[in-house]
């Protein structure tokens, strides 16, 4: 076979969005031939001829060609799959911010579909859907051993028709029955507040083609009466999106021209470095980071995130903490440091590729460790919501190259204020809250550190041992980190 080339999307993202898409990539790859296992092709064709002959049913060639494609690339890792028409179709315009569905980023655990991120104000949000659930049915339909494709086909549908899902959720014994209406989900990448005593709020809920000039537009916004005197990022559940977006707003907050990611793989075409300047992330448009406000680089800042912080989100927290430009808080993210590419193999198919791992400026890799925050802060005073499933926990995961991080599970804040080796103490998730409200605990803890403030981690949960109060640590003066 002679070297063939494939054009790729440009595109990064961490799992599958139910009526939407499954992942995208980042650069063209080269295909270069090998020779060809003669012995291994000729037990597949016996394999297709004895299926075609003998199965109970007719099978269409179609049919077993592309179960055959599917299979090959699910076993390699949980981010390299197939897609087929409709999932290529709705794949190229996933990352333009509106589509039809749920709002439910979704991948595979133990053959069960799993919840890895609601999409905020979406049916799935509203109705209450947690990252970590697992769903076990769809209306009628049972997913264990359902292909994530075909689960994201069954949760897709015409706007306003009726779905049920079968919730089986963690700490709950009894499955969970959610009723919802498809609609057209249009994501708001970018939201933004001022907060009392003169601090910004930036939240990125998904990274898309818009979300750098968004962002500016609402610095702007922000600092239109003067500069904060702190800003706080918000990425907790953004599983991600677009790479080159990823770099511009890593680069609204950086010095230009510095390293914001790397990524390195087999081939030649997968090792590359992304610096903060218009060539990497404007993609030959024109520079939307211009007018971005000049304290957007030297103002205190604190970047929030959790575990369903994967892929693009983990980019930018940790470009901002290698270069020290702000400081990390919240839980460890979810650990996603692989790149897929999106290889056309018809007009209407492709694959979807794990090629290269990134690595952050200072040359870690956080494939299945993800970014350990600065400052550990539970999702409550009283603890965690949930236990995340991270990249770690996900079958067939790749290894990481500084060191596998298979056992990088959940770390939490404990009473003591020691590193729970464990899983983090669990709360009612009835005690959910809406991320940027006064509610929202770890922002509180943010507004602490920028204004130099105690923060304070988590309450203590012996009160049945006759103990009570909390941990804390010193904040400090944000302008010192």
């Amino acid at each position: 076979m002679g070297t063939r080339k494939f054009r790729s999307l440009g595109l990064i993202s961490a799992g599958v969005i139910a009526g939407v898409a499954l992942s995208l990539g980042i650069t063209a790859v080269a295909q270069r031939g090998t020779p060809l296992p003669l012995d291994e092709l000729r037990q597949f064709s016996s394999v297709f001829a004895a299926i075609k002959n003998n199965y109970v049913e007719t099978v269409t060639d179609k049919k077993l060609i592309d179960g055959a494609i599917s299979g090959m690339l699910s076993d390699l890792d949980p981010h390299s799959a197939y897609l087929d028409a409709d999932a290529f179709k709705e794949m190229q315009t996933a990352t333009q911010g509106e589509f039809g569905g749920l709002g439910i980023e979704v991948g595979t655990e133990d053959g069960v579909v799993k919840v890895i991120s609601p999409i905020e104000d979406t049916p799935a949000a509203r109705a209450g859907i947690r990252a970590g659930d697992l769903i076990v049915k769809i209306n009628d339909t049972s997913t264990k051993g359902m292909t994530l494709t075909d689960a994201v086909k069954m949760m897709r549908g015409p706007v306003k028709t009726p779905i049920t899902l079968t919730i089986s959720r963690q700490n709950q014994t009894q499955p969970i029955v959610v009723k919802l209406v498809r609609d057209t989900i249009k994501v708001r990448s970018v939201r933004s507040k001022m907060l009392d005593n003169n601090i910004g709020y930036v939240r990125i809920a998904q990274f898309q083609e818009k979300t750098g000039a968004d962002l500016v537009r609402h610095l702007k916004e922000i600092g239109a009466a003067g500069a904060p005197k702190g800003l706080v990022l918000d990425l907790r559940n953004d599983p991600g999106g677009l790479l080159s977006s990823a770099i511009g707003v890593s680069a609204a907050f950086l010095k230009p021209d510095v390293l914001v990611v790397s990524t390195d793989g087999r081939v030649a075409d997968s090792k590359h470095k992304y610096l903060a300047n218009a060539s990497d992330y404007a993609r030959g448009e024109p520079d939307y980071l211009i007018g971005v406000p000049s304290w957007a680089k030297t103002v205190p800042m604190v970047v929030l995130v959790n575990v369903g912080s994967a892929s693009a989100s983990e980019i930018v927290a940790g470009a901002l903490q290698d270069h020290k430009r702000a400081t990390i808080m919240g839980n460890r993210t979810f650990g996603k440091g692989s790149v897929q590419v999106i290889l056309p193999i018809s007009e209407n198919t492709a694959i979807k590729l794990t090629t290269s791992r990134y690595f952050t400026p200072s040359g870690r890799s956080i494939q299945a460790k993800g970014i350990e925050p600065d400052t550990l802060v539970s999702d409550t005073p009283e603890g965690d919501l949930f236990r995340g499933t991270r990249e770690a926990d996900l079958q067939r995961h790749l290894s990481n190259p500084k060191g596998d991080g298979a056992d990088a599970r959940a770390s939490s804040p404990t009473p003591t204020g020691k590193e729970d080796p464990g899983e983090p103490e669990m709360v009612d998730t009835a005690k959910a809250f809406q991320f940027g409200t006064p509610e929202d605990f770890q922002l509180q803890q943010a507004v602490n550190f920028l204004e130099g403030r105690p923060v304070q981690k988590t309450v203590v949960r012996a009160a049945a041992k006759g103990t009570s109060g909390s941990e804390a640590t010193a904040g400090g003066s944000a302008a010192k980190k």
